[in-house]
């Protein structure tokens, strides 16, 4: 796909959490501007989604089973988002999460494209790393996407789908009593983790901040050797741009800023998970420390266990 220039000057780097362990930049060796592998999308295709405009105040979540829209190219399988953010208010930081549902997680991609729908930048599934559950937050895949528009741009247009390579892969997660032992500093136990497997739908949530941190500067200007940010598309202004038509309501629900409390969880959960619980219950009430053996029933329960708040009852009782 020919990169031609363009007011847009996308200064992109790879960022992600620095809050848990991830993988580095280094590790993930992905150029954005670098759009040849991206699955080459005709622009009427393009022209014919529905872009979800994205509040900056609000955290945007988008059920592909519902909300997903469907685009024929390339390699590109099942429903996909269509997004569009505002270019005129600054650097963009784009956190996108996919969340892990029934073992289940949506390996995303992303190509970023101009106010007149020029492909940009792409960042591919691997840009987007697991992340280990959290008080608030499930196990997930998730990146940061940082975007530095030129003057002029009024819309920096997102396309998140997943390929059919992608849904022949999985990826490795982080067992909850794991999880569990870690954050109150017991022993982890040695069970193994479960596997998410890659699917054609899942639960996209879209957070969108400014920052007046500097991007990191890749690539010459207008092909010079000089220094400077990738300049993509036409240099002259355009004169027409492209309007995305509205999104219909049923596009994609937005999240309140503040998080839900977590769900229990419908599916079973482990036998080897609900036997960790089940023995940490009994130890702690042996132990006369009521108050950790209801933390644990609590989180168990909280995890899909059906035998937790026997244990708990039988122990208290001296029958454990």
């Amino acid at each position: 796909m020919k990169m031609k220039k363009s007011l847009l000057a996308l200064c992109l780097s790879a960022g992600l959490l620095a809050s848990i362990p991830a993988v580095s930049l280094a590790d993930v060796n992905i150029v954005p501007q670098d759009i040849s592998a991206a699955p080459a999308i005709p622009a009427s295709a393009l022209q014919q989604l529905q872009w979800t405009p994205i509040d900056q105040s609000k955290t945007q979540s988008t059920d592909l089973s519902i909300a997903g829209q469907r685009l024929s190219a390339g390699d590109i399988t099942g429903p996909v988002a269509a997004y569009s953010v505002p270019a005129n208010i600054g650097e963009l930081n784009i956190t996108l999460t996919s969340e892990v549902k029934n073992n289940g997680v949506f390996a995303p991609n992303v190509l970023v494209l101009d106010q007149n729908l020029t492909p940009a930048a792409y960042f591919p599934s691997s840009y987007f790393t697991y992340q280990e559950p959290g008080v608030m937050s499930a196990d997930r895949l998730e990146g940061v996407i940082k975007l530095t528009p030129a003057l002029g741009q009024q819309k920096v247009y997102l396309l998140v789908f997943t390929t059919n390579k992608d849904t022949q892969q999985t990826t490795k997660m982080l067992d909850p009593a794991k999880a569990y032992a870690k954050g109150t500093g017991n022993a982890v136990p040695d069970i193994p983790d479960p596997i998410a497997r890659h699917t054609t739908e899942g639960l996209l949530k879209v957070k969108v901040k400014t920052s007046s941190s500097s991007s990191i500067l890749v690539g010459p200007l207008f092909g010079s050797s000089g220094p400077g940010p990738v300049t993509v598309g036409n240099t002259a202004a355009p004169t027409t741009t492209y309007v995305a038509p509205a999104a219909v309501a049923t596009t994609a629900t937005v999240a309140a800023t503040a998080p839900a409390a977590p769900a229990k969880k419908s599916e079973p959960v482990l036998s080897d998970t609900e036997t960790y619980f089940n023995q940490a219950i009994k130890d702690a009430v042996a132990k006369g420390d009521v108050d950790k053996a209801l933390k644990l029933l609590d989180e168990a329960e909280r995890l899909g266990s059906t035998s937790a708040r026997k244990t708990f009852i039988s122990s208290v009782k001296g029958k454990g």
